[in-house]
């Protein structure tokens, strides 16, 4: 009986309430309407108390009670995760009301939903920018808010995020051996974001990638790209001695110098052959000039010897 008496109870709570909710709605009463929605507010029923509150807007702009009605419907669509809206709403709050005593925390709060709503690392990364972007305003607006120091840390986490989606980025060239791409894209990260955490993982893909360009490289290319790696690679044990990445410049490095001997060899080997090919084409060429000459002297001599001895004219006998 206990147990039924509980059901009927909560039964005839629940249709109150829906009625107080549908009497709201349609009331033209502005403080009934409030109550209301401060009554379902403070249960916690946001899509309720949203519904009531959008209604308020228009009734309560330019009174006392306006304040009030963004700032609870901000924390509501806030704990209802509509953080774009909520964001919005948090900022409007603090910029229409900047001398309440709630407008940093308005403002704070719009840098969270910001925060909120960044999408994973491997999505369009607007979102975070703009979170980025939210969160140093509140540290320029509010510099010795206690609050500051949260803000310091999402802003590290958002920027991780934008630094390990470049990253994942320039390692995918990496995976398609697209080493000249992947080079550029590393660089690009390292100038992006210089304080990167990832540097170490960056440098061994940057020396790899720099090695295998440099040794599959096109004639043409190979000494200069051989050079380069071999630079970078002495850059990164003045940089990080010690290190694994230290090691593996060495490592790469006594490679690169095998491969750059065996290309100097080549290319001696190339410009012999080259010099080879110049000169029998210089005999070739002699050779044909020469012919020419040739036939061009047998040829004035034949003029000359036709100029001497003109063929005689011809005569024709004159019948009488």
């Amino acid at each position: 009986m206990k147990k039924y008496l509980i059901i009927t109870l909560a039964f005839f709570a629940l249709s109150a309430c829906n009625r107080q909710q549908d009497l709201a709605l349609k009331s033209a009463d502005k403080d009934y309407i409030l109550k209301v929605a401060n009554e379902n507010f403070e249960k916690k029923k946001w899509t309720n108390a949203l519904a009531l509150y959008e209604r308020l807007s228009n009734l309560v702009a330019g009174t006392d009670d306006a304040a009030n009605v963004v700032y609870n419907s901000a924390y509501a669509n806030y704990y209802d995760k509509n953080y774009k809206l909520a964001g919005h709403q948090f900022k409007n709050f603090s910029v229409t009301f900047p001398q309440d005593a709630r407008a940093e925390e308005a403002a704070y709060m719009s840098a969270l939903c910001y925060y909120e709503g960044s999408m994973d690392y491997n999505l369009d990364q607007t979102s975070t920018d703009l979170a980025i972007n939210e969160m140093q305003t509140f540290l320029n607006n509010y510099p010795d808010s206690e609050r500051s120091k949260n803000i310091d840390k999402l802003i590290d986490e958002l920027t991780y995020k934008l630094e390990f989606k470049a990253y994942e980025n320039a390692k995918q060239y990496y995976k398609m051996a697209d080493y000249k791409a992947a080079s550029t894209a590393f660089e690009n990260v390292l100038d992006d974001f210089p304080s990167t955490k990832l540097r170490t993982k960056i440098y061994d893909y940057m020396l790899k990638s720099k090695y295998e360009l440099a040794v599959n490289s096109v004639y043409g290319l190979k000494k200069d790209r051989i050079e380069t790696a071999l630079s970078f690679t002495k850059q990164i044990e003045r940089e990080v001695p010690g290190t694994d990445n230290a090691k593996t410049a060495a490592d790469l490095q006594s490679k690169l110098v095998k491969e750059k001997e065996t290309f100097a060899e080549l290319e001696k080997k190339v410009e012999a052959r080259n010099k080879e090919m110049k000169d029998k084409q210089q005999e070739a060429e002699a050779a044909m000039n020469l012919e020419k000459d040739k036939r061009s002297a047998e040829q004035g001599r034949r003029d000359s010897a036709a100029l001497a001895n003109p063929t005689p004219a011809a005569t024709f006998k004159i019948k009488k």
